[in-house]
């Protein structure tokens, strides 16, 4: 299943850091942007989760909560978030779960083999909890601001 932009993002739930679950209808009245990536404590994932980190309150001021989603479990998403000082929670979906209703589990290739694994993605739900916009195959550098610049034109709308 591929969600369309501008249709309802199905509710889910999911178990995040910080010893909770996360909920999507727990979120209406605020945008969201979810982004996902392939593996915690890896140099590109670092950089991006940095890059949302140190924008947190631009997207706090576009009334925006950022997340972020690995198939990495709790344990070793805390202790990234930890050595990182991420000041946002990362869903652990390991049995893939909201990968598959984003539609983000691809067939990559890596030293010439080929195994399944996350696209990097993020998408942007508006506080209806419609998706709002997606980008995908996404390259780290300058990501963050043009995502924030959505977040930003979505909540002056």
């Amino acid at each position: 299943m591929s969600l369309e932009v501008n249709s309802k993002v199905p509710d889910f739930s999911a178990a995040c850091t910080g010893g909770g679950n996360f909920t999507l209808s727990a979120h209406t009245g605020k945008n969201l942007i979810i982004y996902f990536y392939p593996k915690d404590s890896t140099p590109g994932c670092t950089t991006e989760g940095g890059d949302f980190r140190d924008r947190k309150t631009a997207f706090d001021a576009a009334n925006t909560v950022v997340i972020g989603v690995s198939r990495d479990g709790l344990r070793a998403q805390e202790n990234f978030k930890a050595k990182q000082d991420f000041n946002f929670e990362l869903i652990s979906d390991k049995d893939e779960t909201v990968c598959q209703l984003f539609d983000v589990i691809k067939l990559k290739k890596m030293y010439g083999k080929e195994h399944l694994g996350i696209e990097r993605s993020t998408f942007l739900i508006d506080q209806d909890g419609k998706l709002a916009q997606e980008w995908r195959g996404v390259k780290v550098p300058g990501h963050v601001d043009e995502v924030l610049s959505a977040a930003q034109a979505l909540n002056s709308q």
